[in-house]
């Protein structure tokens, strides 16, 4: 597949390969300060954080490049970057 003039890569790919593996620090959440305002959800630029079944934010670390926006933007520092563990 040939790219275009300032295309890295085909679309969807980065959701294809599995990044998390490099991660030098993974966000660790407290779920009893977390009040479930979404904000890490949103600022997440791997989109790696959803909702779970009780509205809950929840990782897939496969994914998660440890960035720590997340914990930056917390309004209730319900997020800990931790180090990784291998």
């Amino acid at each position: 597949m040939a790219l275009n003039v300032g295309c890295a890569a085909a679309p969807g790919k980065a959701r294809d390969n599995k990044t998390g593996s490099w991660r030098v620090f993974k966000p660790e959440f407290d779920l009893e300060k977390c009040n479930k305002c979404g904000t890490c959800i949103m600022i997440c630029p791997e989109v790696c954080i959803e909702e779970d079944e009780e509205g809950y934010p929840k990782v897939d670390y496969d994914f998660c490049k440890g960035c720590g926006l997340c914990a930056n933007e917390c309004p209730k520092d319900a997020i800990e970057m931790k180090q990784e563990e291998k």
